[in-house]
């Protein structure tokens, strides 16, 4: 008895009057604006055939329900697995389903029936469109369906129980005939464990093996064993005209599945082989890659991937890696090796090699290829051995494409070479196409690349669409949005037709088929209402401005659509840092004072519907050498966040007096970080984030450099040190099972209990089931109703003519 009055007393002088026992732990709901808003139905995703002949109409369930996020899973190996459905656990479910012809203004949409009885989910499409697959996910398995496109009817493929924890993609052997990975046939149930075998051992002797904080890992022996069971699947062969299918070679941890080659085609295939890691997630573990025939049988042993042991932070493994198979008829399979020992930090000409394998892969493999930086992605084209090379440069956040012939008969010509963060020079993203084996390609026409692109600019994105010409590299501008209007390129139609979805402010985005001259002749495919009319009277504008040291500094401002000029109401500053190298680049504007209007979720523009303004977006720059910019990253985001506050002021519609700081992840350890080290705010508000950078060791975001290394860096960058010093008020949000590297949700607990001991004004929010962004009905209202609500608390109730 006594040990619990004192308990209790001890509880209340700490965080008294805001004892959890005192405050509602129910669900909330937002403002009856926000709800109509948060309810109301999602614009639809479109997908459209290889053939281009038919469009599919995909309408989303938006939320998922808190039961759903509860349902039983196991969390192995850095996943979290729905073991009764052999897949992921969370699956974007498609509620409604049509199909209708492309091209053709003004058609009718044939809605595909959906049977109840479980969730649909992942469109795919036959490499000739005249089939498309669906997975259905059940209380105890995920089925393969098969859709006819002339008919839009579906049914199930008999005795397929799919296995979509590590690979969730087919291959396709023809347009008949696909291989997926399932149930293998005869498995048994997962082995059950009533006590441990034994401590959990580890050991390290001396080897350096730096590693990211991950969470969901395995712990010991029993996972190794559960986690075997559930992730094993087996080959089998589908036939979509007959029905039949058969299970054929040895099944085993199957992480990734391509075919090979065109008349005889053999799969490339990786499995995860043990011992596992305790340190490391999945996509970590030792690989053995193999050829296989049609029969399962190994035609090659193309060698093992390491696991990824003792690699320095952002380095890679020595020996073979990332493997491809050609989606030509050669049939080649390429992979990289290191030149540098996988070491960023060693200085040598080159980092990669590209090697190649012919067939029949009964020789050697050879070099086609040296990459300065490391070898970020091969992509190949159309019409003959050739690829595109992606390779980044680590020390400068550098992206360089080279346009490579694969058989070495001219030598590499480089496509695009700028700052990562350079948007303004972006070349754009070569359009693709499938190929009768189902194999996406970069689109060859005639020597020329169709790149689609943001069409990033001082004056916000303006979307297009270029012709390259292969031969000298110089590219032709086919179309780009104008300002009214922002209208993003999707393909240019084998017909010659320009295929577009376009939106303003207050139309939402509908599909649009161009022609003629400049494609100025325009037509609508799609008809979509405006879901949320209520919205239209939000007013959006781009501002820039500089900060004291002159770096250009960008928000876009959002009012109220109850707002009169003249007004000044409290405002919310939503910010997430980025890391620059360069202050010319730290300035550029993303956006378009274009785009529909249009929230969900989370989304802190949601409070724009109580009333309150907010600057979305506002650009945090922090500008420096890679290796040390974080030395002064609380001194820039300061100047940052005085120059925004000084140009909302100054614009008259935001009170300096009511400014509240937010944002998620890396926005939240930056709120709490202006909150500690500064007096700028009035509050501030924090979700999902990291509080405490001696929990992260070995580097965070893009710090290179360990706490043992710059511990200086990693203790001033620590709002917890702060703890006693953080006295504006400090809504803290998290999920309960946030599976993001380095924002454990211990984070927010012991730095709430640090607030909490040293007197600090904190409120602090734990979302059951939630991972790190929170996709619950219930979830989201209940984050809406306590930003909204800390809003008001903090600062006033944002209408002038409401009672305080």
């Amino acid at each position: 008895m006594i040990r619990t009055l004192l308990a209790t007393a001890l509880a209340l002088a700490l965080t008294a009057p805001a004892h959890a026992a005192d405050l509602p732990q129910t669900y909330q709901q937002p403002s009856a604006e926000v709800r109509a808003v948060l309810d109301a139905p999602g614009l639809p995703q479109y997908s459209r055939s290889p053939d281009e002949r038919l469009l599919a109409r995909m309408d989303l369930r938006r939320y998922r329900s808190v039961a759903e996020l509860a349902r039983p899973i196991l969390r192995l190996a850095g996943k979290r697995i729905d073991a009764a459905a052999s897949g992921p656990q969370l699956i974007p479910q498609i509620d409604r389903l049509s199909l209708r012809p492309l091209a053709t203004p003004g058609a009718s949409e044939r809605e595909v029936k959906l049977p109840a009885g479980g969730g649909f989910h992942q469109l795919r499409w036959s490499p000739d469109g005249r089939r498309f697959l669906l997975n259905r996910r059940t209380a105890h398995a995920t089925e393969l369906w098969v859709g006819d496109s002339a008919t839009g009817q579906i049914k199930p493929v008999p005795g397929v129980k799919l296995n979509t924890i590590l690979e969730a993609d087919v291959a396709w052997l023809g347009a008949d005939e696909l291989v997926v990975l399932t149930v293998p046939d005869g498995r048994g149930p997962a082995p059950v464990f009533d006590a441990p075998d034994g401590p959990v051992v580890q050991e390290s002797m001396g080897r350096v093996s730096p590693e990211r904080t991950l969470q969901d890992l395995l712990k010991n022996s029993q996972d190794d064993a559960l986690f075997t069971h559930v992730a094993t699947s087996a080959l089998r062969r589908v036939n979509l005209k007959t029905g039949t299918s058969r299970q054929f070679g040895t099944p085993g941890l199957y992480a990734n599945l391509h075919v090979v080659g065109g008349a005889t085609p053999l799969l490339l295939t990786e499995r995860l082989v043990a011992p596992y890691s305790y340190q490391l997630p999945w996509n970590d573990f030792a690989r053995q890659v193999e050829l296989l025939d049609a029969q399962g049988q190994r035609v090659r042993d193309l060698g093992a991937v390491k696991r990824k042991d003792g690699v320095p932070i952002e380095g890679v493994i020595t020996g073979p890696r990332s493997f491809w198979a050609s989606p030509l008829a050669d049939g080649a399979v390429y992979w990289v090796e290191a030149l540098d020992g996988g070491d960023q930090r060693t200085k040598v000409p080159h980092r990669d090699r590209l090697m190649r394998l012919d067939a029949p892969y009964r020789g050697e493999a050879r070099e086609v290829h040296r990459t300065a930086g490391r070898l970020a992605g091969l992509t190949f084209m159309d019409g003959g051995p050739r690829a595109l090379v992606t390779e980044f440069d680590r020390d400068r956040l550098w992206v360089s494409v080279d346009l490579l012939a694969l058989d070495g008969s001219t030598p590499p010509a480089r496509l695009q070479d700028r700052s990562m963060r350079d948007r303004y020079r972006d070349l754009g993203t070569p359009l693709t196409h499938m190929l009768p084996n189902g194999r996406s390609v970069v689109r060859v026409d005639d020597e020329h690349l169709l790149l689609a692109g943001a069409g990033a600019s001082p004056e916000g994105d303006r979307p297009f669409i270029d012709r390259l010409n292969l031969r000298d590299r110089r590219s032709t501008r086919l179309f780009q949005s104008g300002l009214s209007a922002y209208e993003r390129p999707i393909t240019l139609l084998a017909d010659g037709r320009l295929l577009t979805s376009r939106e303003t402010a207050t139309e939402p985005p509908n599909l649009m088929l161009r022609s003629g001259a400049g494609f100025e002749q325009a037509v609508a495919l799609t008809a979509q209402a405006d879901p949320t009319p209520q919205l239209r009277g939000v007013q959006r504008e781009l501002i820039k401005f500089k900060r004291a040291d002159g770096v250009e500094l960008s928000f876009w401002r959002y009012l109220p659509p109850d707002y009169k000029a003249g007004e000044r109401r409290p405002t919310l500053v939503w910010a997430y840092p980025l890391e620059f190298t360069d202050a010319s680049t730290a300035g550029q504007v993303s956006g378009s004072s274009s785009r529909f209007t249009t929230f969900a979720g989370t989304s802190p523009l949601m409070l724009l519907l109580d009333g309150y303004v907010v600057l979305m977006d506002a650009t945090m720059p922090v500008v420096g050498d890679p290796k040390t910019v974080n030395d002064s990253f609380v001194e820039q985001i300061t100047a940052n966040a005085k120059a925004i506050i000084d140009k909302a002021v100054e614009l008259g519609t935001s009170d300096r007096d009511a400014m509240v700081v937010g944002g998620h992840s890396y926005g939240a350890f930056m709120t709490a970080n202006l909150l500690a080290h500064t007096d700028l705010f009035k509050a501030g508000i924090a979700r999902s984030g990291a509080y405490n950078r001696t929990l992260t060791p070995f580097g965070f975001q893009s710090e290179r450099r360990s706490f043992w290394e710059a511990q200086d860096v990693y203790l001033k960058l620590s709002p917890f040190n702060y703890a006693d010093k953080l006295k504006e008020p400090l809504l803290l949000i998290h999920g309960e099972s946030d599976d993001n590297p380095g924002t454990f949700p211990i984070q927010s607990a012991r730095f709430y209990q640090a607030l909490a001991g040293t007197g600090g004004n904190v409120r602090y929010v734990v979302l059951p089931h939630e991972s790190h962004g929170y996709s619950a009905r219930e979830s989201i209202g209940h984050t809406l109703w306590e930003m909204s609500g800390w809003m008001k608390r903090q600062t006033r109730a944002p209408r002038p003519d409401a009672p305080r």
